[in-house]
């Protein structure tokens, strides 16, 4: 029995994974110009939008902040958001059990 998604592709097939100074040094390839970006990609084994979307963040985000890697944070600013997400959801949690208390001390006793 054939083991393939819709795509093509087998269930048990990982994901590629490319390090950070690969995928910089295949974008200044393509920057280069030397070889086409449909050149590039065979040449690296990648497929031709990869390349352009690697070159477009790193165009977006610079090289110090571009492909930080599995789960790292792009910025402070972006950790102090998720700190504050959590600490968010633990006061609203906080809250709505002193809402429910509160309901139920001030009910009538018999």
């Amino acid at each position: 029995m054939d083991k393939s998604t819709p795509d093509g592709k087998p269930d048990d097939a990982e994901r590629q994974r490319y390090s950070r100074e690969f995928k910089i040094e295949a974008v200044r390839q393509l920057e280069e110009g030397k070889v086409s970006g449909v050149q590039l990609a065979l040449m690296l084994g990648v497929k031709r939008s990869i390349l352009y979307r690697w070159k477009k963040e790193l165009a977006t985000h610079g090289p110090d902040v571009s492909f930080p890697g599995t789960g790292k944070v792009r910025t402070d600013e972006q950790a102090e958001i998720r700190r504050l997400k959590g600490e968010l959801a633990q006061v609203t949690e906080e809250r709505d059990i002193l809402k429910k208390a509160a309901a139920y001390f001030a009910r009538e006793l018999p």
